[in-house]
């Protein structure tokens, strides 16, 4: 039983004492259960530099692009995924694969953009990164927790990408071991680098207070902040003073709430811990667990490091860089969607697995493959998917899509369908006009 069900159970345990236990209380009991089982969740698997299709899920054996890798056979009849998803593979029945994808930005800080936005880059307004408005849309009104965490995102790349735009700070995510500035003195690192015996420990900067800061003397010191804050006319407090306000209250309410918990993998067994994997991808996925059974209803976990941060960034040697991606990426992603099966919250989270573009079919010198857009694979699964599912086709040699091509926004659209909002609902922008989530036609045939 998860932290909410734990909690919801206790309140309704008081309440049906208070009330004498009368013989409504077990079917008021099933409903807020229920409720609290049925909110819609969404986890976002980024995977920067652009993962090749041609290697994971759209494998062109016996062509001359196809290159070493074989196909396995999934749970799916017909289904086939790489040889280096086995644990994926097992899994299939809950999965639905994009085959169609079809963008025009091969560049990685305008395809970044584009497919989480589902807007071409450069216009003036400040559009909002999809996580950040479902976000806004799956969070109850009365939430103080942050309605979208995201896990090791290294957002230099265009930041505003990663951001919830006009949509204000207070729909900002809450990051884990982000990275917004790029450090040439991270070139090449990896996980592989670290201590392999001992998991990697993620955690939220600056969320816990001094260890010789008690209670009492933390709480003075807010209420003197509070009083500041009074003093400095907050009716009329606007931009980046309001932003500050906003910031600093989400931060106070944070560090004093029961969340803090989800972000100590250490209450999870060690056997937990390495089964997810000992790596920051691991680890963040672990933790993606731990806030959607705590009722986080958007968390995003990134596979971002290596070069620049842009793991899958393959223009050499792609093969031996994707092989060793891909099972990582097996083994956690497979471990998540296992518990999440086993807890019953699959039913009602949505994981996608997506990056920027995809890798040119043909292979070049290096023994890389370079961006692009013209032809690639996302993924879809649990929650309003029909898992199972394959949809668009690509010619022989993976060069074109021949059918059924599916645009950024069509792929958001039908994200924000699969969790159960309508991408045609409006926000309005900080020039007071109304902006739909996203304009785009859903993929209806794999969606539940």
């Amino acid at each position: 039983m998860n932290a909410n069900r734990r909690q919801c159970l206790k309140t309704i345990l008081a309440l049906g004492a208070g009330a004498g236990l009368s013989t409504t209380w077990p079917s008021r009991l099933a409903a807020e259960m229920k409720s609290v089982d049925s909110r819609r969740r969404l986890i976002v698997l980024w995977m920067p530099g652009g993962p090749s299709q041609m290697d994971t899920f759209d494998l062109k054996p016996g062509h001359s692009n196809g290159g070493p890798f074989r196909e396995l056979k999934t749970s799916v009849p017909g289904m086939r995924f790489s040889e280096h998803l086995p644990e994926l593979g097992k899994l299939a029945e809950h999965l639905a694969v994009v085959r169609g994808m079809q963008t025009k930005e091969g560049d990685h800080s305008r395809g970044t953009f584009l497919v989480r936005t589902g807007q071409r880059p450069g216009a003036p307004l400040r559009y909002p990164a999809l996580p950040a408005a479902l976000a806004k849309e799956l969070s109850p009104a009365d939430q103080s927790s942050p309605g979208y965490v995201s896990i090791l995102p290294n957002s230099f790349i265009n930041p505003p990408a990663f951001s919830a735009g006009f949509l204000g700070a207070s729909r900002e995510p809450l990051t884990v071991a982000g990275t917004a500035d790029y450090d040439p003195a991270q070139q090449g690192q990896t996980d592989e680098a670290a201590d392999n015996d001992s998991p990697v420990n993620l955690r939220v900067d600056n969320l816990l207070p001094p260890r010789d800061l008690d209670r009492e003397r933390l709480e003075q010191r807010r209420q003197f902040w509070e009083l500041l804050q009074q003093s400095y006319g907050a009716p009329q407090r606007v931009g980046p003073a309001a932003t500050h306000d906003t910031v600093y209250r989400r931060a106070m309410q944070l560090a004093e709430s029961e969340l803090v918990e989800a972000f100590d993998l250490t209450q999870e067994p060690d056997e937990v811990r390495r089964r997810y994997g000992v790596d920051s991808f691991g680890q963040g996925c672990l933790m993606a667990r731990r806030l959607i059974e705590r009722d986080v209803p958007v968390v995003e976990v990134s596979l971002s490091d290596g070069p620049a941060g842009l793991a899958w960034d393959s223009h050499a040697d792609n093969f031996t860089v994707v092989k060793r991606l891909s099972e990582r990426l097996d083994r956690s992603w497979s471990q998540l969607m296992l518990d999440l099966k086993s807890s019953g919250l699959l039913e009602h989270t949505t994981v996608v697995w997506m990056g920027e573009f995809g890798r040119t079919p043909q292979i070049n010198e290096m023994g890389g493959r370079d961006h692009f857009p013209n032809a690639w694979s996302c993924v879809l699964g649990g929650g309003g998917i029909t898992g199972g599912s394959i949809v668009g086709k690509t010619s022989e040699d993976g060069m074109e899509v021949t059918d059924r091509p599916v645009s950024a926004a069509d792929f958001l659209a039908t994200l924000c369908h699969a969790v159960g909002v309508d991408p045609e609902t409006e926000n309005m922008s900080e020039d007071r006009r109304p902006v739909k989530i996203v304009e785009g036609e859903p993929i209806r045939e794999i969606l539940a």
